[in-house]
């Protein structure tokens, strides 16, 4: 269990934007939901927010709100697809594109009252190096780097990797390693050996050995969900990117455990 947050932290998170970070967060918060678990998504891409409409969400109230005071954490939450929970956030709001030390202070504060309400709390960050995605990856039990087999893509998600251990360095913390997802892969084959790429160059810079926590393929059904603002894994299971998720949802099932509890969310939809 998290010692800063005091539930399970999973970070998503990507070198590069467009990759796919915020659907891979939202279906596998769903997934994790629809087994049993208390799944609260949050999402921490601050400024650039958009779980919500993932989801196909219209919260009434925003992380932001919390922070101004104006309303309780807790009511800032609602209910999703799945079962799943939400802490939105805005999008386009430039003063908070970057929290600032005080206030991602209080932010992590106000979470750790909300957190051990849950069996896993799944967190989206924003992509690329910015001293938020540090700061959320410092507190993650685990990370999953989101990339694809595009150059620029893998390039960055080294640079990420990197930068994170630099990070551990300076201020003497353990971060851990992030386990790399392979996104818009033609298949299984494709999907291991850009994972198998990038922990190469890792082991031989870094001393760090990513594993792979799996791959999704490019699919028009994926892509229509996004459209439509509803998650691909509560379409059919036989589909092919389901079934590639709920094999990395089940990798974090240990983490997240069971609980038979519910948690009622600010509003239900």
């Amino acid at each position: 269990m998290s010692v800063e947050l005091g539930a399970p932290f999973v970070l998503v998170t990507g070198g590069k934007g467009g990759v796919g970070k915020t659907t891979v967060a939202a279906n596998l918060g769903v997934d994790l939901a629809r087994e049993g678990r208390r799944v609260l998504l949050v999402d921490l891409d601050l400024g650039l927010a958009n779980l919500d409409l993932t989801l196909g969400l219209r919260p009434a109230h925003r992380v932001e709100d919390a922070l101004a005071g104006d309303v309780p954490l807790e009511e800032c939450v609602i209910t999703g697809p799945g079962g799943v929970h939400l802490l939105p956030a805005a999008s386009g709001s430039e003063e908070l594109s970057s929290l600032g030390s005080e206030r991602r202070s209080r932010l992590i504060e106000l979470l750790r009252g909300l957190a051990p309400r849950y069996d896993v709390v799944v967190g989206d960050s924003a992509a690329g190096v910015g001293a938020d995605v540090l700061a959320f990856a410092a507190l993650a039990d685990r990370v999953v780097l989101v990339t694809t087999p595009d150059l620029a893509a893998l390039t960055d998600a080294y640079g990420l990797i990197k930068a994170l251990d630099q990070h551990g360095v300076r201020h003497g913390i353990d971060i851990p390693t992030p386990e790399v997802l392979v996104n818009h892969a033609s298949g299984v084959e494709e999907g291991r050996a850009v994972a198998r790429k990038l922990r190469s160059i890792c082991e031989r810079f870094l001393a760090r050995s990513p594993r792979q926590a799996g791959w999704l393929p490019r699919s028009a059904s994926v892509e229509r969900s996004q459209s439509e603002g509803a998650p691909f894994v509560l379409r059919t299971r036989r589909a092919l990117e389901n079934v590639c998720m709920a094999q990395i949802s089940g990798r974090l099932h240990g983490l997240a455990g069971v609980s038979g509890t519910p948690v009622t969310a600010g509003k239900n939809f």
